[in-house]
């Protein structure tokens, strides 16, 4: 998939409003940008925050956020955002994007690693 740069400003636009929504503890504005197979998956904006809150503390409240690269791996759209957690350990999201039949960004996953780890 060709990726133009309106598509790289509305993915980081994406992410950004996801961020804020957390930051804001507003769950359905949060829940709103997640793609519907995560949507199915969590069934709720509580579910869905709950989950962040307990497994995604650097996302949930990061101290700061830096946005890398977007790459493509195993044929999914990934932006490259580091995140420094609110105990001050920095780790890398991996932001797996997914284009809506709409033309919309939506989150389809997020994973984080270590720094230091390669990406392919």
């Amino acid at each position: 998939m060709k990726i133009t740069d309106s598509d790289v400003i509305a993915i980081r636009h994406v992410i950004e409003r996801q961020l804020e929504a957390f930051q804001k503890d507003d769950t359905a504005a949060a829940f709103a940008l997640a793609s519907p197979e995560i949507q199915l998956q969590f069934r709720n904006p509580d579910n869905f925050m709950q989950m962040v809150q307990l497994g995604y503390p650097a996302v949930y409240r990061p101290r700061s956020v830096f946005f890398e690269k977007i790459t493509t791996i195993h044929g999914k759209i990934t932006q490259l955002v580091l995140l420094l957690g609110p105990d001050g350990v920095p780790v890398r999201a991996l932001y797996l994007m997914e284009k809506q039949p709409d033309t919309t960004w939506k989150i389809n996953g997020c994973v984080l690693i270590p720094v230091e780890a390669e990406i392919n």
